[in-house]
């Protein structure tokens, strides 16, 4: 039999073997450099992007801010949870497909004011496919043709000739904006009641409407506040936002 000590060498020399192999087949890694300034730390001569953003307001936007997180976390978020726990995926589906419908209002209005004919053009005959062999927009047939929605709103189209964004905002519930989105969303309201409620005559289905479709947008809006991992969130969310909204009206 194999002595005990010669044992305990041939394992010794697999065992370091062993180290010497996962120690090779490991990565090299970078070396980590701390960053040159914290925060209150910045010289005004360095640039920094995510503070360079017009917010006079800030001390109640933060407010706001965390109001909406409350309101979110106790209200908002239990409401569509329990909307997603009752209502098949199917149907959850053809809902959210309506009101996209529905938002074509919106889009071919705002895609007319800024001269884009033949985007207007697409966008009306996606809502004529969608409300007729959809089914009032519960299924989506125009996609499947090539009819793809482009999404316009009045804040865009301000964008679109020029006027600026003005100081950045945080509205209750709704979220990110500026002065000008807005503007543009209470412009985009007002000729969608118009369209939609006063023309149809059916006002009295107003509230119910925009109870419903308010629910339906929070459900598909995968955002949760707080869930970053970063300290400086509200300055993140801020220039994300506009630099989206940069993006959407540059197109």
């Amino acid at each position: 039999m194999m002595r005990r000590s010669t044992l305990i060498k041939i394992v010794f020399v697999l065992l370091l073997g062993i180290i010497f192999q996962g120690c090779a087949s490991q990565p090299r890694q970078e070396k980590i450099i701390p960053p040159e300034y914290s925060l209150s730390e910045i010289p005004e001569s360095k640039e920094l992007p995510i503070l360079d953003i017009y917010d006079p307001l800030e001390p109640f936007n933060r407010a706001v801010y965390l109001f909406n997180y409350q309101f979110d976390k106790y209200i908002f978020l239990p409401v569509v949870n329990t909307y997603e726990f009752i209502t098949p995926d199917l149907i959850e589906k053809g809902i959210s497909n309506f009101f996209s419908n529905i938002g074509e209002i919106s889009n071919f209005t705002n895609t007319l004011l800024q001269l884009k004919f033949l985007r207007a053009l697409k966008t009306a005959t996606r809502f004529v496919v969608n409300s007729t062999v959809g089914i009032a927009g519960i299924w989506d047939p125009a996609t499947r043709l090539g009819f793809f929605q482009h999404r316009e709103d009045f804040g865009q189209t301000l964008g679109y000739y020029g006027l600026g964004s003005g100081p950045y905002l945080v509205l209750p519930i709704v979220g990110p904006s500026n002065l000008r989105d807005t503007t543009g969303l209470f412009a985009d309201s007002l000729v969608f009641n118009t369209i939609a409620f006063d023309l149809w005559e059916i006002s009295e289905f107003q509230p119910p409407f925009y109870f419903v479709r308010t629910i339906d947008q929070r459900h598909r809006a995968s955002f949760r506040y707080y869930e970053t991992g970063s300290p400086f969130e509200y300055d993140l969310i801020r220039l994300l936002y506009l630099k989206v909204r940069e993006a959407e009206i540059s197109k």
